[in-house]
């Protein structure tokens, strides 16, 4: 692209500033076109924008009506040039407050910078479409050709225009003339038939509603024919005309990738750029992340093997070597968990727990001496099914068809079985040594983990098996994304490995987990997914960011192994750890948040109420002695 210089007297596709030897002045001419390239009011649809009907460069040396005087062109050499990059800002401000209206401070902002907002041609196709001009935006067609890089676009382009000139036409009862557009300018096109056979159904329609609801299409307008023009631009270069908000997608593309690079960044992404400021960057503070102890539950008089929070987030299960599992309530404003009811009877301990998929069943697992199984009815607290095929099973595995009304469950001694919620054996595939167990959301796959360092897909339908992971250690456990295309292992005394089940490679190993033999849960969390949580035999729990190998958090304060880990999937500021201490610690954002510290919000700490919660919170609450000391002293306070 020629950016300065002459101009050739011929049209070009790279055409987004005029001359700045127009000095400030309107290049308009009998056509009626703004120094912007956009026709005024007056202009008939029929000017160019030039006296011959021909472009001229972006900065060439003639003005488009007016040649300038020798005098004038050796004062405008001594005038700084606009770089490639600062017409296309100049450009963007002009659109964007072309489209809030400001069409006067538009054609100032053009004059006096010498660049034009997009091609008079372009601006006459924008006024015709908008007016429903449909012959002369045809026309204007054969003006933009020369300006595309790509000529089969015109032929889509012309579908568009006359789809809609035929949507129109049928709109205002006017069948004979939209049958002509259908048969003499539309099939002559030979472009998508298909469409073409659509579109000839919707003579049919008895009236107009009928047709806007069949064609789902917004009727005769400027919103049908905006979104017209917004398809069309995608087909003429953004140097004749720009792709349509473009400023505006370029702030949010902005904000989106400040927030995927946010290490903290835990709630919903919100499109709207209004709930944002633009002024700052975006920055989570670590305090609204679930790094701080909220509860510490010491109902188990045991190790605590397994956590696991519902489906609805609501309710926390955690099951115990005290031969016990407890039901805990979620509390929705506070996030406090409260026991709500306890079920007993699992004589060996419970190693493993799975959420029903509408949350009325949970069903617990034994460790590896087990040979039972054990549905609840958690609304009730009742035992629907205590399975067992056989003595000599180990069952310590479980995971729930999605259908809810199957479940398959196995053991590292060659049970792999399919039953229904009576514990009725419905499948069963021989001699599988299954350490850990997955279904998939299409309700035919189940994914294994084996003693052979591997993960399987078995399909209980047609009897098929394949290969899909392969470690070079034994996999401990796993879990699956809720989209089914990552997986996340727990692999002996290598950590916790990321696998793309699609792709079926090795993603990502993250680091500072210490992970032995023993049999430890990780999972996913937070908004989207974002965030891996396991626990490890330092006695902590570790974060890392989905995207990045070490972690964002060590969260400290078990005593002994952390054998689990689960992130609520409705509130992802909560997060439950099951440990060999016999606790299990409740994590959420820091208790109370400063002004500066709280992204922008404002605040403000009602000492009274804050006295009233610690003496509260003092059983479950996880307090050093400075912080004691200290929280006695407000209390005396007040």
């Amino acid at each position: 692209m020629q950016s300065n210089g002459a101009g050739q007297g011929q049209e070009s596709s790279e055409l987004p500033c005029l001359n700045s030897a127009q000095n400030g002045e309107s290049s308009s001419s009998a056509g009626g076109t703004h120094s912007n390239g956009l026709l005024s009011n007056a202009d008939n649809g029929n000017g160019v924008g030039t006296s011959n009907g021909s472009s001229v460069g972006p900065c060439s040396g003639t003005s488009a009506t007016s040649t300038a005087s020798g005098s004038e062109v050796g004062s405008l050499k001594k005038k700084k040039r606009l770089s490639q990059t600062e017409e296309d800002v100049i450009r963007l401000i002009g659109q964007h407050l072309h489209g809030l209206g400001l069409n006067q401070t538009v054609d100032l902002l053009m004059q006096e910078s010498g660049c034009r907002l997009e091609h008079p041609s372009a601006s006459k196709f924008r006024n015709h479409v908008m007016e429903g001009e449909w012959d002369k935006a045809e026309n204007d067609l054969n003006e933009l050709r020369a300006l595309m890089h790509s000529p089969n676009a015109i032929v889509r382009m012309k579908f568009l225009l006359l789809q809609q000139k035929y949507l129109e036409y049928l709109e205002d009862g006017k069948v004979l003339e939209a049958l002509q557009v259908l048969r003499g300018e539309l099939t002559p096109l030979k472009y998508n038939t298909d469409r073409i056979h659509v579109l000839s159904g919707y003579l049919m329609c008895s009236h107009a509603d009928d047709l806007r609801a069949k064609a789902e299409w917004e009727g005769k307008g400027t919103a049908s024919r905006s979104r017209l023009l917004d398809k069309l631009q995608t087909y003429l270069p953004p140097s004749v005309m720009l792709p349509p908000r473009r400023l505006h997608t370029l702030l949010r593309q902005a904000v989106e990738l400040q927030r995927d690079r946010c290490l903290y960044h835990n709630t919903k992404l919100d499109n709207n750029l209004d709930s944002v400021s633009l002024l700052l960057d975006h920055v989570c503070s670590r305090k609204q992340f679930p790094c701080y102890t909220q509860q510490i539950l010491t109902e188990h008089c045991n190790e605590v093997w397994f956590c696991k929070f519902s489906n609805d987030g609501t309710k926390l299960a955690t099951g115990s070597k005290d031969t016990t599992v407890i039901i805990w309530q979620v509390d929705p404003e506070s996030h406090q968990l409260k026991l709500l009811r306890t079920l007993e009877g699992h004589a060996y301990g419970v190693s493993y727990l799975a959420w029903s998929p509408d949350d009325t069943y949970l069903i617990a697992c034994g460790p590896d001496d087990c040979s039972e199984l054990w549905l609840w009815n958690v609304q009730t607290g009742e035992l629907r099914t205590k399975m067992s095929q056989s003595h000599e099973d180990s069952l310590t595995s479980v995971a729930w068809n999605p259908d809810g009304k199957r479940f398959v469950t196995g053991g590292q001694r060659g049970q792999f079985y399919q039953c229904d919620l009576d514990g009725n054996l419905l499948d069963s595939w021989e001699g599988v040594r299954v350490q850990c167990l997955w279904c998939l959301s299409d309700g035919k796959t189940v994914l294994a983990s084996d003693t052979h360092q591997r993960i399987r897909g078995y399909n209980f339908e047609d009897l098929t098996d394949r290969n899909i992971v392969q470690e070079d250690h034994p996999i401990m456990s796993f879990t699956v994304s809720k989209n089914g295309r990552l997986a996340l292992l727990n692999v002996a005394t290598q950590g916790v490995h990321l696998w793309d089940l699609q792709d079926r490679v090795l993603v990502r190993k993250y680091q500072g987990v210490t992970q032995g033999f023993y049999t430890i849960h990780s999972c996913f969390g937070g908004h989207n997914e974002d965030f891996i949580a396991s626990g490890s035999e330092d006695h902590k729990v570790y974060i890392w960011h989905r995207r990045g190998e070490l972690p964002i958090a060590e969260l400290t304060g078990h005593t002994r192994t952390v054998n689990c880990v689960s992130w609520n999937p409705a509130i992802p500021g909560l997060m439950a750890s099951a440990s060999d201490d016999g606790t299990v610690r409740i994590w959420g954002p820091a208790p109370f948040l400063d002004s500066q510290e709280a992204d922008g919000l404002n605040v403000s700490v009602d000492m009274p109420a804050l006295c009233k919660y610690l003496r509260k919170s003092t059983s479950t609450l996880s307090l050093g002695p400075a912080a004691s000391s200290r929280c006695l002293q407000m209390d005396g306070a007040y």
